[in-house]
């Protein structure tokens, strides 16, 4: 989400892509001499992946970043759009499940979204801890078919426990963002990292900004059901995609007799730079989380109608999806030129104030045309973070921080959701949108207060020790 101006904390021996004239052109590939292979452990590719770089394993073919990635990008659309389609008629759905009045659907929002995120929480730095020792595709792949069993599912549920329980279920076994993000930092040339992670996010806005649209329609027009079943279908797909064309040639790492253990996973995340980094995502979970149970109900009462508040809502909740994955490409490529930092902070204030304007809304376009507008800022501030967490992080290390990062960012969207569905509750939607905007402000002098102790403070010779400068 944001770009920084501090030289990169990546090794300068990671992995690089294939420059040489046999791989610009293939008919040079005869004359070109064979690649020196990568030894099968140990040695200073342990632990990584060889894609689209010189780590070419023997016997085996080099993999395109690039095609890893785009198939990575349309995996993780298909994903994204599964999961969102079900925010613009959740509340709805629960109504027919038996909540009948606006605060018991307002509540039961809130702890839905709430109970998967507490579980994901538990769950995550588990499966990241996996990841590195296993690899990042089978976890992807795990968190695909998994989500396509939950959300298929509900679309049988008969009462609003069952739809908390196959949420609590999802949230212990899906993570599909995190898979995705790991195996992209991963395999992705450190040059372009801002520009593999912003198109990453990007899917993550387009499939955000899609899925909502797809799902407010069907449910309007076919219903409630048939739309978890069509969702369902559509993360098959995502899983189909990554099993079929993502590759990973994963080589776990094998500690040598001289090699210095490693630092933990918990002593980086308290250095400075990555310390302000889960802050950061567990604020902007948060925030999402504390507007987003309220949001249907909050657009319906602006709108008056109710016979088509689902595609309303849809609408509102697919623009901002949408100027998300425009301004992500574009900050996420202006990031790896400008720096990270600066990027984020200047999004998290932006994103802040048009907060404070949306609590005093008065028609459902007002909110279009605001959350048009915070889009804009949305799309570049994970990508600086994640691409700022990478850069701070050992790459046999990544599975495992990314897995706290994603820990940090479900804390939130079991903090988000509750507060933002009780201060709902017991005093109207519109004091949730200024808490929330308030929160995102306070983001940005908890990300000032932490990039100057990231300069000064001893902590950073861990980092760099580990590293590298």
């Amino acid at each position: 989400m944001h770009q920084d101006t501090d030289p990169p904390l990546l090794p300068s021996e990671d992995i690089t892509p294939v420059t040489n004239d046999a791989d610009r052109n293939p008919a040079l590939a005869a004359t070109a001499p064979p690649p020196t292979p990568s030894p099968a452990v140990g040695g200073d590719d342990a632990g990584r992946d060889a894609v689209g770089s010189v780590l070419r394993r023997r016997g085996q073919q080099p993999i395109s970043w690039r095609r890893n990635l785009y198939a990575i990008f349309a995996a993780q659309l298909m994903a994204i759009m599964a999961f969102s389609m079900r925010s613009p008629f959740l509340p709805f759905f629960l109504s027919d499940l038996g909540l009948h009045t606006l605060s018991q659907q307002q509540l039961w929002s809130g702890i839905v979204n709430a109970g998967g995120a507490a579980v994901m929480a538990v769950a995550a730095p588990i499966w990241g801890n996996l990841a590195d020792r296993k690899g990042r595709r089978p976890m992807l792949l795990r968190a695909q078919f998994a989500a396509f069993c939950t959300i298929g599912l509900m679309g049988f549920a008969v009462a609003p426990w069952q739809i908390l329980g196959l949420r609590m279920v999802e949230g212990a076994l899906t993570g599909t963002v995190t898979a995705a993000t790991a195996l992209v930092a991963a395999t992705v040339p450190k040059e372009r990292l801002g520009y593999g992670l912003g198109l990453i996010q990007t899917a993550i806005f387009s499939g955000a900004a899609i899925g909502p649209l797809v799902g407010g329609v069907l449910a309007d027009q076919i219903g409630f059901r048939p739309t978890f079943w069509a969702a369902s279908c559509m993360m098959l797909t995502g899983g189909l995609i990554t099993l079929f064309l993502v590759r990973e040639q994963f080589v776990p790492h094998v500690k040598t007799e001289d090699e210095a253990p490693p630092v933990s996973a918990w002593k980086l995340l308290m250095t400075p730079l990555l310390l302000g980094m889960t802050l950061t995502m567990f604020m902007i979970r948060g925030a999402e989380g504390a507007v987003q149970p309220i949001m249907s109900l909050y657009i319906e009462q602006l709108s008056g109608m109710a016979s088509n508040a689902s595609t309303l809502a849809g609408l509102v909740l697919g623009i901002l999806g949408v100027t998300s994955a425009i301004s992500s490409i574009f900050l996420g490529r202006l990031g790896d030129k400008r720096g990270y930092r600066s990027i984020l902070m200047i999004c998290a204030l932006g994103a802040g104030l048009i907060y404070l304007p949306m609590a005093a809304a008065q028609a459902w376009w007002h909110m279009f045309i605001l959350q048009a507008v915070f889009g804009v800022f949305a799309g570049g501030m994970i990508p600086s973070a994640n691409a700022l967490v990478a850069q701070g992080t050992p790459p046999d290390r990544r599975g495992v921080v990314y897995g706290m990062m994603a820990t940090a960012t479900s804390i939130g969207g079991v903090v988000g959701p509750l507060m933002g569905s009780f201060i709902a509750a017991g005093f109207g939607a519109r004091m949730t949108f200024l808490l929330t905007g308030a929160m995102l402000l306070s983001l940005v002098a908890i990300l000032f207060v932490t990039q100057r102790r990231h300069h000064a403070a001893p902590d950073r010779e861990i980092v760099d020790a580990v590293i590298g400068d």
